[in-house]
């Protein structure tokens, strides 16, 4: 994750994540440690997975004493084994205990959903189709677990309503029709943005084509209704398949010639990586 990226919107929320942890003060970390103590604790992985979050990791500890310094022996992306020794944090030893479940919790968090996503990203190698998140992410948390999609071998969806139009069911009874909710559509969006609908059966596909939508979402069809309706649009429109979609169902997708798939699952469903602070010990100044 770049810089600004990280400046601009992601310190405000490890704050936030912080803040709820320390509402006054550490309570356990002030009793046992009263003055400031160097000290060093060890990064390590105990479970075989994708790491991913390295620099929220060691930024969550910055932001509570930028004088903290995190080295790392693994980059995000890379495979990681129960055993391994992932990186080391040294600081100010309350810095330490009191940033230690926050700077987890975001990094097991996203080293969860690098891992499943690459699990699935990997069944669709050999296909055209690729793999897409959706908008089903933990509130406040849509910027990190998009990144970790992305690190998994996925990529982005939408990131927010204002990144292009997707006509669901609600919109188009709101504006009575597909073609009537894509003309509206086309009519008020900036060129830039495509327009994609959802549809839930064949005739549905044949409304969207005809009315000149970009994208059309396959929703909750089965495999046979998507290869007939990838069949019908024929290259005219982009296909997506999006609905229940895992790891364990993808393979009927991948026969139907769709060319993305969006699968929720990547980040509501993905349990975390178990990762682990160990062996914190006081070191000498220099």
């Amino acid at each position: 994750m770049d810089g600004v990226t990280m400046t601009l919107n992601c310190d405000k929320l490890i704050k936030m994540a912080l803040a709820e942890d320390i509402t006054s003060e550490d309570v356990s970390a002030n009793a046992v440690i009263r003055t400031y103590v160097k000290g060093n604790v060890q990064l390590i992985c105990k479970q075989s997975g994708v790491i991913c979050g390295l620099g929220v990791f060691a930024r969550t500890f910055e932001l509570l004493d930028p004088a903290t310094q995190t080295k790392l022996y693994v980059r995000d992306g890379d495979g990681v084994t129960a055993g391994q020794l992932l990186g080391e944090v040294t600081g100010d030893i309350r810095v330490l205990l009191s940033g230690e479940r926050t700077a987890l919790n975001f990094l097991q968090r996203m080293s969860g959903i690098a891992t499943y996503t690459r699990r699935v990203s990997d069944m669709l190698k050999g296909s055209k189709t690729k793999l897409l998140d959706t908008r089903k992410t933990t509130p406040n948390m849509r910027v990190f677990e998009k990144y970790a999609v992305k690190v998994g071998g996925g990529a982005n969806h939408r990131y927010n309503l204002s990144d292009g139009i997707l006509l669901k069911d609600n919109h188009i009874g709101a504006a009575g029709s597909i073609k009537k909710a894509v003309a509206m559509a086309r009519e008020y969006a900036p060129f830039v943005r495509k327009i994609e609908v959802e549809v839930e059966n064949l005739d549905m596909c044949r409304e969207a084509l005809e009315a000149g939508a970009d994208i059309i979402m396959l929703d909750n069809m089965s495999p046979a209704e998507m290869t007939e309706a990838v069949k019908l649009i024929g290259g005219r429109a982009l296909t997506e398949c999006s609905g229940n979609v895992t790891a364990e169902n993808i393979d009927r997708i991948i026969q139907t010639g769709v060319d993305y798939v969006s699968s929720g699952a990547l980040t509501h469903s993905a349990p975390i990586l178990d990762l682990s602070l160990k062996n914190l010990h006081p070191v000498q100044n220099d």
